[in-house]
């Protein structure tokens, strides 16, 4: 029997969970956009905005880093060692977010007023304080499963979770909220702690039940402080940034002439073009969620091939998917918004960012993998430029060009960054890449999408372009045998 390659086999199941978490956060995105609006949705991503960075600093570098030191051990032979590793690191999760949660509680009327600028989001903040220590140690528990390999059992978990959130906010929504957005960002947030209570009581019960070897007592702390606090320095950087950034978006767009609803505006990009535009890179995530784990264990096993193979292979299949999504959701993106959302400016938005796609999927393999090789302090210095680079460039440009601005910005931070990650990886590995491929998938997909766009209906230019795509890399030899038989292995131990 041939033995498989776990990490693309995990990944294929990550990928399915996903997609369909994915799905059903967008089709429940749909319904919430039509239950509170435009301006309501504006509301509710501003709230989840400062629950994010909240939640980032709670959290604090601390489920990458299990990921990371349990993959270590493992890698090392040493499963003992896991349970002083889940020791320490529920014990920094508990005192980080529980100071966290004590402070955007008690800031939670200032955080209302001053920075979303809505005093009705209040009771909403106080809602997340409740729950965040609860959030925060999920976490550390998703990140000891992904380390361990416990793909099967963390994919149901997380249906489960999804399941309950979307039932409890529905139920809060029909029964308690009614029209009032307000209500309806407490629906929301009630929903997802609901899940989050959920997961984190299947998590440890499932580890508690797993009666793992327990090895001698060692010293996690300077290792984990090593790798959490950095990791904790560049998410809460970023996301405290990127919430002012978001917070201070509808201001600034207010100044432009041609705004007459900034704040709708704003859901519209957010709430609305984002999800679909990252719904296909679901795909990714769950082999980002597999590497991080992986190259740690090949790193400490000293295997450079394998990482050499891994690096190589992710990256060729990040851009070949990444093409193909970026061009279909070019080709479709007035229709589907239209359909999804009854906006067509949103379609014009989705048409604007859809071209980016192909980079962002590529960034998103490459920074799961210079952390995963032990790279976070690099992330760090990366994410601190590119997001003070993205708030500088919005306070100016907003009021002069607004929406377009937006774009603008989101664009030049994005390529500086993913620049700055490919360049340390290949650094670090000493690999290289050839950039002819990813040249030719662009010129493929150029000619395709022209060939494509002469068809009236939108779904068959997203049919047509795929064959048509697929047959011209195979013909150009970027797309070889190799790679059918490979994708045909995988395949079969399904």
């Amino acid at each position: 029997m041939r033995r498989p390659l776990p990490i693309f086999y995990n990944a294929l199941l990550l990928t399915g969970v996903n997609l369909l978490l994915r799905l059903v956060s967008t089709i429940f995105q749909v319904y919430l956009s039509g239950r509170i609006g435009a301006a309501g949705i504006g509301l509710l991503q501003l709230t989840l905005s400062v629950g994010a960075m909240s939640m980032t600093a709670g959290i604090a570098g601390i489920r990458t880093a299990t990921m990371y030191l349990t993959a270590e051990e493992l890698g090392k032979r040493r499963p003992g060692n896991v349970i002083w590793v889940l020791s320490g690191s529920i014990l920094y999760s508990i005192l980080c977010s529980g100071a966290v949660a004590l402070c955007l509680y008690h800031l939670a009327p200032t955080l209302a007023s001053g920075w979303i600028g809505a005093a009705e989001a209040t009771d909403s903040l106080r809602l997340l304080a409740s729950f965040l220590p609860v959030s925060c140690l999920c976490g550390v528990m998703t990140g000891y499963f992904i380390a361990a390999n416990r793909i099967s059992t963390l994919a149901a978990v997380e249906v489960a979770e999804q399941f309950c959130s979307i039932c409890i906010t529905v139920i809060a929504l029909g029964l308690w909220a009614g029209n009032d957005r307000s209500k309806a960002c407490q629906s929301v947030i009630l929903g997802s702690c609901a899940g989050s209570v959920l997961t984190l009581s299947c998590l440890v019960i499932l580890r508690l039940r797993e009666r793992s070897p327990r090895g001698i007592p060692i010293s996690i702390r300077k290792r984990l402080m090593d790798t959490a606090v950095p990791l904790a320095l560049a998410d809460d950087l970023k996301t405290g940034i990127n919430t002012i950034e978001n917070l201070m978006v509808p201001k600034r767009l207010s100044l432009f002439h041609g705004a007459s609803d900034p704040l709708a505006l704003f859901g519209t990009v957010c709430g609305m073009v984002f999800p679909v535009l990252m719904f296909p890179a679901a795909l990714l995530f769950g082999l980002t969620e597999l590497l991080i784990p992986e190259l740690a264990r090949c790193n400490a096993a000293g295997s450079r091939k394998r990482i050499d193979y891994l690096m190589h292979r992710s990256l060729r299949l990040a851009c070949l998917y990444g093409t193909i999504c970026s061009s279909i959701l070019f080709l479709i993106a007035p229709e589907l918004c239209q359909s999804l959302y009854g906006s067509t400016e949103a379609g014009t938005y989705l048409r604007w960012f859809s071209i980016l796609a192909v980079m962002l999927y590529c960034d998103i393999i490459t920074d799961s993998m210079i952390k995963g090789l032990g790279q976070q302090k690099a992330s760090v210095r990366y994410n601190i430029l590119t997001s003070t680079l993205d708030v500088i460039f919005l306070y100016l440009l907003l009021p002069r060009y607004g929406i377009l601005g937006y774009f603008l910005s989101f664009l030049v931070t994005h390529v500086i960054n993913f620049i700055l990650s490919l360049r340390r990886l290949l650094k670090i590995t000493k690999g290289k890449l050839s950039y002819t491929t990813p040249a030719l998938m662009v010129l493929a997909a150029l000619i395709c999408i022209w060939a494509a766009s002469h068809l009236t209906s939108p779904w068959l230019r997203a049919f047509a372009f795929l064959p048509m795509f697929l047959s011209l890399l195979f013909l150009t030899g970027v797309l070889t045998k190799h790679d059918i038989h490979w994708i045909k292995k995988l395949l079969q131990g399904i």
